[in-house]
């Protein structure tokens, strides 16, 4: 599936949103266990695929043993992102966006790969209406 094809499926259903899962793994360590470089990801696919954040980024490493991670939400004006990081197991980062104005899901994973110089990425796309 293109980019164009997705625009036309989604108009065609009168979707209500889309939704873009991408999954990454081998990343950077470092990028993963940066706030610094966390942050800037966020801000930086926010510009990409041309959605305005809603208040701030929350932030935060948690968990137990082999489920410790980063996690990040951000609000956008028509829903949010999230971002999950597994530091344990092949440094993998789950990154999901969700919103009720198309956007270009190719272009978030491209640029999710390349920002944490990913090995390997997939993505699922689902149009909800």
């Amino acid at each position: 599936m293109n980019i164009y094809t997705l625009r036309q499926n989604y108009r065609r259903q009168n979707a209500w949103g889309l939704l873009a899962s991408i999954d990454l793994k081998f990343c950077n360590h470092n990028l993963t266990q940066s706030p610094k470089d966390i942050r800037k990801f966020v801000d930086e696919i926010c510009r990409r695929i041309k959605m305005k954040k809603y208040g701030p980024l929350y932030l935060k490493k948690f968990g137990e043993s082999s489920l410790e991670g980063y996690s990040a939400i951000q609000f956008i004006k028509t829903s949010s992102i999230t971002v999950h990081f597994d530091d344990k197991i092949s440094d993998r980062a789950f990154i999901d966006i969700f919103s009720c104005e198309f956007f270009d899901p190719f272009k978030a994973k491209e640029f999710s790969q390349k920002y944490f110089r990913a090995k390997s990425a997939r993505m699922k796309i689902l149009i909800r209406r």
